[in-house]
């Protein structure tokens, strides 16, 4: 094959992939590795003078084969060929569907006269390759923006090529790479705080009949998607329940977020919980999410409720009800779905009567109540809660498993455990650091909780 010729056919080609178009480049290289489908048998009948005997008929020819032609039918934005001269002759389905046009209203007529302004007639005018130029054509109402680049053999401009585009189309596409990133930059921010709910309902003793019912409770809530209210003494479990309502509900697979209520300092709250645009405040060096947000699709669990500032109440409250927010600083109404669970080992309804709770709050919070008993309360569970807890301590410190001696088992139903089971958890893992070699609990090690316990009397 004529060497000139090869190099005539590579640099059509070429053309194309300088406008750095996905489904143009896809398309060539797919003609480039497979010599036999890249070249017709029938367009090498004619000698190589003949090929180049005019820039026009040049161009023609490469228009007449079977392969390119395939290319450009296929490419979904708007293609367009004209010669030397400014005849144009080629346009592919996807530019007559932009412009609304019929092909005989192009082919054949000049680009000066259909289109003065656009990027080819500019490209034949300055040889030189055109970007990102919009127009108006004749005979359309639609904005077309372009990228066009000459042709070259030898030296010498044989015509042009464009690709084209509805600025409409592009004005979209533009609107959603922007919401993309801004989707990106959101879903990154939430990474970095994404948690998940780590217990289920299996995780949960309950072999009494007061621990049983709560579980039916909690049950019932993960149901739905109403708030719920989980109230107990400080150690009973209620973030192990809330977690579990969580994971049983159909928002399981979605974030779970915790929110410590009485650990947020007051002149952090609002962007604790809303979030605050960057400079919004001495220290806001970068936009932040807040709670909500982060909890989107998940569910919220507030834990200490009852010592929320009175201050921030309000704003919670609207939160809810309105299902938006606001962050500190901006402007935009942001909507939010989450499922509202909060605990508090305080009396809300007391504190309302002393007007240290707001009552419309407690109103909307409280509507489905799960009360936890205390340990004392459920003294049944608590052969079953020792051996469990001895197992995990044991296992995360690397000692074999331990038992409790008859009278030291005694001092623990006896004891009446303030702290409930996050204390009893706690007096289980210092005895068994405590035993050193030993493997068994005796009522000597536990002297400790007597002596701490005023109200504790007991003869062994």
């Amino acid at each position: 094959m004529d060497e000139s010729l090869d190099k005539l056919l590579s640099l059509t080609f070429d053309t194309f992939e300088d406008f750095n178009n996905i489904e143009v480049i896809k398309k060539i290289k797919e003609i480039k590795n497979n010599d036999t489908k890249f070249y017709s048998e029938s367009f090498f009948n004619l000698s190589p003078e003949e090929l180049l005997n005019t820039n026009n008929k040049l161009l023609k020819l490469l228009l007449d084969r079977t392969m390119l032609i395939e290319i450009l039918e296929s490419i979904p934005q708007g293609i367009q060929i004209v010669d030397y001269d400014g005849t144009i002759v080629y346009v592919n389905p996807a530019f007559l569907n932009v412009v609304n046009v019929e092909a005989s209203e192009r082919i054949g007529k000049s680009i000066f006269e259909v289109s003065s302004d656009g990027s080819l007639s500019t490209v034949l005018r300055t040889k030189k390759p055109v970007s990102n130029l919009m127009n108006f054509p004749k005979g359309t109402p639609v904005e077309l923006v372009s990228n066009a680049s000459p042709i070259f053999y030898k030296n010498r401009m044989i015509g042009a090529v464009a690709v084209i585009n509805d600025v409409k189309d592009v004005m979209d596409l533009t609107e959603q790479l922007k919401n993309s990133k801004h989707m990106l930059k959101n879903l990154s921010e939430k990474i970095i705080h994404l948690t998940t709910a780590k217990y289920t309902f299996s995780d949960i003793i309950a072999n009494c009949s007061k621990m049983q019912t709560v579980i039916e409770m909690c049950k019932i809530a993960a149901q739905s998607d109403s708030v719920v209210l989980i109230q107990g003494e400080t150690g009973t479990g209620k973030e192990l329940i809330a977690n579990a309502i969580h994971n049983a509900s159909t928002r399981s697979q979605e974030p779970f977020i915790t929110v410590n209520c009485s650990a947020i300092p007051k002149n952090l709250l609002e962007s604790e919980f809303f979030g605050h645009e960057k400079g919004s405040f001495t220290g806001a060096y970068k936009r932040k999410l807040g709670k909500f947000e982060l909890a989107n699709k998940g569910t919220l669990f507030l834990d200490e409720i009852g010592e929320m500032d009175l201050e921030l109440q309000p704003k919670i409250l609207r939160a809810i009800q309105e299902k938006e927010i606001q962050r500190v600083g901006g402007e935009e109404k942001i909507k939010i779905d989450v499922r509202i669970i909060s605990a508090t080992n305080r009396d809300l309804k007391e504190m309302v009567k002393k007007n240290e709770f707001r009552r419309d709050l407690y109103y909307r919070l409280n509507v489905w109540n799960i009360n936890i008993p205390s340990l004392r309360e459920r003294k049944e569970d608590l052969e079953y809660l020792i051996n469990f807890l001895v197992k995990k301590i044991c296992r995360r410190i690397g000692k074999n498993n331990i038992y409790f001696s008859h009278e030291a088992m005694i001092i623990m139903y006896k004891y009446e455990w303030p702290g409930n089971v996050r204390e009893l958890e706690n007096v289980i893992e210092r005895a068994i650091i405590g035993l050193r070699d030993k493997d068994i609990i005796e009522a000597s090690d536990l002297e400790y909780l007597i002596v701490n316990d005023k109200d504790y009397r007991t003869d062994i």
